[in-house]
């Protein structure tokens, strides 16, 4: 048996979906959520843990990810285009971008399969969506654009993401308070067109923003939580950004012993 020394030195293994579409894409919000799935990746094995990458091979519930998912100890849930709004019973509006089934289908059997296997999971951006659309709830397909606090602005040439910055209040004793150690208000990165419409059946709302907006969710039951805005954002601190994956993977690491 290992000693709590011999444990805490382990890595834990979280598992992250990987992006599909091209950088290539015409559309330039493709290429900078891929390079914001590479800095949640960094922040990952920054964090002492070892990301594990499931792509599209791992879409058999039954199979390959199944067996995958008995081997980590947590999952994250980045973000990336546009869910496909059928999944949620609607029809999809021209506001929607990088619309992939593929991805649809890799994130939806991740999500699902880790709820199933009762993993630590938390989701950013269309991962917290996502979440929601999972749990039953649905989304606003664009919201107005005058919300530039959550569209954010047109970035410079070469700039990734010119972010709009804003307070969100974080619900006392909730988890993603727990992921800031934080017991009032955090100071966030926002970048979307979406968000969360009906609330999902099981979650709650733990952050809203002034104007409404859902900033974040949780399943009072189990270790699941999301946030809509982006804490890898490269333009925060290094210390802002490493601390809540090392949060997070320190509850993988109690909730899913390694070793």
């Amino acid at each position: 048996m290992q000693t709590s020394e011999q444990q805490s030195s382990v890595r834990p293994r979280i598992g992250i979906p990987v992006r599909l579409s091209s950088s290539e894409s015409t559309d330039p919000r493709v290429g900078e959520a891929n390079e914001l799935f590479d800095f949640i990746v960094e922040l990952v094995r920054d964090s002492g843990a070892e990301p594990v990458l499931l792509d599209a091979s791992f879409t058999d519930e039954a199979g390959p990810l199944a067996a995958e998912l008995r081997s980590l100890n947590g999952v994250l849930l980045p973000g990336g285009g546009d869910l496909d709004p059928r999944l949620y019973g609607e029809e999809a509006t021209d506001a929607c971008y990088d619309v992939n089934p593929d991805q649809d289908r890799l994130d939806l059997a991740v999500a699902r399969g880790s709820l199933d296997a009762g993993l630590p999971t938390l989701g950013i951006c269309r991962g917290h969506q996502l979440l929601n659309v999972v749990y039953g709830g649905t989304l606003i397909q664009d919201m107005h654009p005058s919300s530039v606090e959550h569209n954010g602005l047109s970035p410079a040439e070469g700039e990734l993401s010119a972010w709009a910055w804003h307070d969100v209040e974080l619900s006392p004793e909730s988890k993603v308070a727990g992921l800031y150690n934080a017991r009032g208000s955090v100071r966030i990165a926002s970048g979307h067109h979406q968000a969360v419409a009906r609330i999902g059946d099981g979650l709650v709302v733990t952050a809203v923003a002034e104007d409404g907006t859902v900033e974040a969710l949780e399943d009072p039951q189990r270790w699941v939580a999301s946030v809509q805005w982006h804490p890898e954002a490269s333009q925060l601190p290094d210390e802002e950004r490493l601390a809540p994956f090392k949060a997070f993977v320190e509850v993988c690491r109690t909730l899913r012993p390694v070793g």
